[in-house]
C-alpha cells in the first residue's frame, strides 16, 4: 500500500502518515476511474517470470520485476511516514532490514556521471555480476568487511539494474539477492557477486554488453 501511494503522491506527502497519504489519493476519483482501467492491463504485461525474495514473507518485491527508488525504500521499510526518505546515491544500508541495497546503472556515458561515479558495474555471466563500490570505500573499512562477510554477519546484498538513467527508465530490475565471491582493489572495490538467481536472457545480453560499451 505505501509503495502504491509514494507512486501516486510522492511528491506531495509531505510529512503526512500512511493513513493520510491514502485519504489524499481516494480525493481522486478521477485517479481511481484510470487506476481501475489500467491496473489489468498492466498485469497481462509481465516481461519475466517472477519470484518472491526468499526469507521476508512481508516483502512485496518479486525478482526479475521492475521498480523505482521510491518504491524500493518503501518495500524495505524505509522511514516511517507515507513518503520515503531522500535517496541520491547508488547505495544504501537499510540497517533495520539488515540489508545494503545497490541501485546500479550500466551505462554512463551521460554527462551526469562525473569520473568518481563512473563505476564498470555488467554481467559476467547469468550468474555473476561486476560491481564496483563507493570510490570512498576501503576494503577494510566497516562497509567493506560488511560487504565481504555479509552471510556470516546475517545481512544482505540487494541488486537493482536498469540500463541508463534516461527520464524513460526510472524503474530498475531487481536481481535479487547477491552472495560475495570475491574482489579486486578498493577506493572503489572491484566486487565479483554471485546472484542467487540467473539472469533471463534478455537482460543478460543487456547487462553484459555494458562490460565493452
Amino acid at each position: 500500500l505505501r509503495m502504491f501511494v509514494v507512486s501516486l503522491a510522492g511528491q506531495v506527502l509531505g510529512d503526512r502518515s500512511l493513513a493520510e497519504g491514502v485519504a489524499l489519493v481516494w480525493q481522486h476519483p478521477q485517479v481511481l476511474r484510470e487506476l481501475a482501467e489500467l491496473l489489468p492491463l498492466l498485469s497481462e504485461r509481465h516481461d519475466h517470470v517472477h519470484a518472491d525474495l526468499p526469507g521476508r514473507p512481508d516483502c512485496p518485491l518479486q525478482i526479475h520485476a521492475r521498480y523505482t527508488r521510491e518504491e524500493v525504500l518503501a518495500a524495505m521499510n524505509q522511514g516511517d511516514r507515507a513518503a520515503v526518505p531522500t535517496w541520491r546515491e547508488g547505495v544504501r544500508w537499510a540497517a533495520s532490514e539488515k540489508a545494503d541495497l545497490f541501485l546500479v546503472t550500466l551505462n554512463k556515458s551521460s554527462g551526469s556521471f562525473s569520473p568518481t561515479t563512473q563505476y564498470r558495474d555488467y554481467a559476467i555471466s547469468p550468474t555473476l555480476f561486476h560491481w564496483e563500490s563507493q570510490s570512498t570505500t576501503p576494503a577494510g573499512s566497516p562497509t567493506g568487511q560488511r560487504y565481504q562477510r555479509h552471510e556470516a554477519e546475517g545481512s544482505e546484498i540487494l541488486i537493482f539494474a536498469r540500463m541508463t538513467n534516461a527520464s524513460s527508465d526510472r524503474a530498475f530490475w531487481f536481481l535479487g539477492p547477491a552472495r560475495y565471491v570475491k574482489h579486486e582493489g578498493e577506493r572503489p572495490m572491484a566486487i565479483t557477486w554471485r546472484l542467487d538467481f540467473a539472469l533471463p536472457g534478455d537482460l543478460y545480453s543487456a547487462f553484459s554488453a555494458a562490460a565493452v560499451a
